[in-house]
C-alpha cells in the first residue's frame, strides 16, 4: 500500500512527468506576445493542473511545478539571451546561464506553490489555485520583483484583459487559474462534473462577456492635441559607436524638426527614447540647444544619462517651449545585473559587471515616482524602460496623472518576443489605470495607446521614423488605480486560512 509521499505511478509516467510538465509550460507561454495564442495558453494551463492532480504530493508535485515553470519561463524569457549577444565576445558565454538561471529560478516560485498545494489533501486543486496565485503575486515583489510574463497576460488578445482595470493582473490570474481548475475538474470528476462544468461556463461568460462590457467605446480624438514620438532605430551594437553617434543624433534632430503630417496639427510634445542623447546632462548644453532649435518652441522629453564622480543616473529631461531645462526624472526601479550589480564587489573579482552599468556598482536609483508638468497636456507619469513592467510602480504615482509616458531602449531585447511583450505590458498598464500611454522606443515599437489599451498609432520594430498622433484623453478612474493589489492580497490570505486551517488543526 503506497504512502502519501509514495504515489503509485507507472514507471513510464514517472519518467515522462518532468518533460510533460516542461511541455505544458512551454504551451502556456504561446499565449503571450508575439504569438498571442491565448487558447493554447489556456490548454497548457489545464495540462499543468492535470499533471498536478495525477500526483499532487511530495517531490512529484515539486517536480511538476518546477517543470511547468521552466518550460513557461524558458519560452517567455527567450529574449533574455539578446543583451549578452550585443558584445558576444565578452558576454556571450553568459547567455545560456542567464536563460537557465532566470527560468529555473523563477520556476522555484511555482514549485513551492505546487508543494504547498499538495499539503491540502481535501482540495488540492483549489489549494493550487490559491498558492499559485500567491506565488505570482510574490514574484512581482520579492527581491525587487520581476512581474514579466504574469500568467494573466495570456488573456491580452481577449476582452477579458479589461478586468485588470478592476481586479488588477493578480486578480485576473486568480480567475484564470480558477477557470483552468474547474475545466480539468469537470473532465476528471464523476460526482461534481455538472457543477464544475457550470462553474467553468459562468467564469468564461464573466471573463469574456464582462470584459467586453468593461471595454470603453473609442474616443473622438478630433479636438485632442498632437504628440510626436521619435524612433531613431539605433541598433545596440552601433548605439555607442563613435562613428554612428552623430548619425543617430542627426536623424533624431531631422525627425524632430519635420513638418506636421498632412491634416495633422503641430505637436504639443516631442518625445525622444531612453538614452537618446549621446552626452551626459552635465555636458549637454550644446546638444540640448540643438534639440530645442529643432523643436522650434515645442516642449521635448529626452532620455539621457547624468551624474559624475562614480554616481550615475538613467534619466529623463524635459525641455519647455523656451528650450530651457524644466525637470529631470531619474529612473528608480533599476534592472538587477543590467543597470546595477547586487554584491558588486563579489562579482568584480570575476570581472562581471552590469550590461548597461556605467560605474562599478552600476546606476544609482532615483528617489521614486514623480510627475512632469506638461502645460496644457496636463501631468505625465514618467516610466523609463523596465519601470513599465511593474503595476505597483504606476499605482504609487504621487497623484493621478493625465497620461503615462514611457521612454525605452528595446534594442537590448532583440527583434522577436521581448519588444512585443514589453509593448503588451505597457498596454496593460494603460488599462489598469484608465490612462493613455505614450511610448517612445529606440528601435520600436513606439506607440500611442489609449486608456483601454488600444493602439491609436504606432511604428513597428526596426524602423526609423516618427509617430504623429492625437493624445487620447484619460478615461474613468479605475478600481485598480484606487486600491492596487491590496484586495487580491486580502482575498488570498482569507481563502488560504480558510482552506488550510483544518489541515493545521489536524496536525496539532
Amino acid at each position: 500500500m503506497p504512502t502519501k509521499t509514495q504515489v503509485a505511478t507507472p514507471p513510464l509516467i514517472r519518467w515522462l512527468r518532468l518533460p510533460l510538465a516542461i511541455a505544458a509550460g512551454a504551451l502556456m507561454a504561446l499565449g503571450l506576445a508575439p504569438y498571442d495564442l491565448w487558447y493554447l495558453g489556456l490548454a497548457g494551463l489545464c495540462s499543468a493542473f492535470w499533471l498536478f492532480r495525477a500526483a499532487p504530493v511530495g517531490l512529484f508535485a515539486v517536480g511538476t511545478g518546477w517543470g511547468v515553470g521552466l518550460g513557461y519561463f524558458g519560452v517567455a524569457l527567450g529574449w533574455i539571451v539578446e543583451p549578452f549577444m550585443v558584445d558576444a565576445a565578452a558576454t556571450g558565454w553568459m547567455a545560456p546561464f542567464a536563460l537557465l538561471g532566470m527560468s529555473g529560478g523563477l520556476a522555484l516560485f511555482w514549485a513551492l506553490a505546487f508543494w504547498l498545494a499538495g499539503h491540502n489533501a481535501r482540495s488540492p486543486a483549489i489549494a493550487l489555485v490559491l498558492t499559485w496565485s500567491a506565488a505570482e503575486l510574490a514574484r512581482a515583489y520579492v527581491f525587487t520583483g520581476f512581474p514579466w510574463a504574469l500568467l494573466s497576460y495570456v488573456l491580452m488578445p481577449t476582452p477579458a484583459m479589461q478586468w485588470v482595470s478592476v481586479v488588477g493582473p493578480h486578480g485576473l490570474t486568480f480567475a484564470l487559474l480558477s477557470l483552468a481548475a474547474m475545466m480539468v475538474g469537470a473532465i476528471r470528476s464523476t460526482s461534481n462534473q455538472r457543477l464544475l462544468a457550470g462553474g467553468a461556463a459562468v467564469t468564461v461568460t464573466v471573463l469574456f462577456g464582462g470584459g467586453w462590457l468593461l471595454t470603453p467605446p473609442m474616443q473622438d480624438l478630433s479636438d485632442r492635441p498632437y504628440v510626436r514620438l521619435i524612433q531613431p532605430n539605433a541598433e545596440q551594437h552601433e548605439k555607442w559607436d563613435p562613428r554612428m553617434i552623430p548619425v543617430f543624433f542627426e536623424r533624431q534632430l531631422k525627425l524632430t524638426e519635420a513638418p506636421a503630417i498632412e491634416g495633422g496639427q503641430k505637436p504639443a510634445l516631442i518625445v525622444w527614447p531612453e538614452t537618446a542623447l549621446p552626452v551626459m546632462l552635465e555636458r549637454a548644453d550644446d546638444a540640448l540647444g540643438m534639440v530645442a532649435d529643432a523643436a522650434a518652441g515645442v516642449q521635448v522629453v529626452v532620455g539621457l544619462q547624468r551624474g559624475g564622480e562614480g554616481t550615475y543616473f538613467n534619466s529623463l529631461a524635459l525641455l519647455n517651449g523656451e528650450g530651457q531645462l524644466a525637470q529631470v526624472y531619474d529612473k528608480h526601479h533599476l534592472v538587477p545585473f543590467g543597470e546595477y550589480m547586487p554584491a558588486a564587489a563579489v562579482f568584480k573579482r570575476w570581472n562581471i559587471a552590469g550590461l548597461a552599468a556605467r560605474a562599478d556598482g552600476g546606476y544609482t536609483p532615483g528617489p521614486g515616482p514623480t510627475l512632469l508638468e506638461m502645460g496644457k497636456l496636463g501631468l505625465a507619469l514618467p516610466l523609463i524602460c523596465y519601470e513599465a513592467v511593474f503595476p505597483q510602480d504606476v499605482y504609487r504615482s504621487p497623484s493621478r496623472p493625465d497620461f503615462l509616458l514611457q521612454i525605452t531602449n528595446d534594442a537590448w531585447f532583440g527583434k522577436w518576443s521581448g519588444p512585443y511583450q514589453h509593448l503588451a505590458q505597457a498596454r496593460i498598464r494603460a488599462i489598469e489605470q484608465g490612462l493613455p500611454m505614450l511610448r517612445a522606443a529606440n528601435t520600436g515599437v513606439s506607440a500611442v495607446i489609449d486608456g483601454a489599451g488600444r493602439i491609436v498609432a504606432d511604428l513597428d520594430l526596426g524602423v526609423a521614423g516618427k509617430v504623429d498622433a492625437p493624445l487620447p484623453a484619460p478615461l474613468r478612474v479605475t478600481v485598480y488605480s484606487r486600491f492596487g493589489d491590496l484586495p487580491t492580497l486580502i482575498l488570498l490570505i482569507v481563502l488560504c486560512i480558510g482552506l488550510f486551517r483544518p489541515r493545521l488543526r489536524k496536525t496539532d
